[in-house]
This record gives C-alpha cells, sequence and structure tokens, in this order.
C-alpha cells in the first residue's frame, strides 16, 4: 500500500514545522466562504481563481505551502 501512495503523490518528505519555522507561508486556496468557515491558523486566503494574479507576490516567499479540503484545487494551484 505504501508503494503505491509513493508512486501517487511521490516520494518526497517534508518537514512542515521546519518550514513554518523558516517562514513559510500557508495559502488556502478555497472560497472567502469555505475561508471563513475554518482555517489553519496563520493561513492566508487566495482563491485558486485569484493565484495567477498573486504569482509574483508569492515567487518572492521563501516558501508556500497551499491547502485546500481535498487536494485538489492546492494541487493545482501549486501546478501554476
Amino acid at each position: 500500500m505504501l508503494s503505491l501512495l509513493k508512486k501517487l503523490f511521490g516520494s518526497e518528505s517534508v518537514d512542515l514545522a521546519a518550514l513554518l519555522a523558516d517562514g513559510a507561508a500557508i495559502v488556502d486556496v478555497r472560497s472567502r466562504g469555505e475561508f471563513t468557515g475554518g482555517h489553519a491558523k496563520g493561513s492566508v486566503n487566495i482563491p485558486l481563481e485569484q493565484i495567477a494574479s498573486q504569482a509574483d507576490k508569492l515567487k518572492k516567499m521563501k516558501h508556500v505551502i497551499v491547502c485546500c479540503r481535498s487536494g485538489n484545487r492546492s494541487g493545482m494551484a501549486k501546478e501554476l
């Protein structure tokens, strides 16, 4: 099972605590309403449809962690 997950999601492990300690930004790419309903402490909301227009701002950040409810939108945001 683990090998299947590695094939699907990659085998790179990430130390989120270290990234956050190093100043990583958490960007929640859900809609404003979803974000208002609950979000990770310290995260900022940039809905997926606005990611492209915010790309220059995001590129200046050392680390960006994108998140959403299921991983679908955050995966798309990562590709952008």
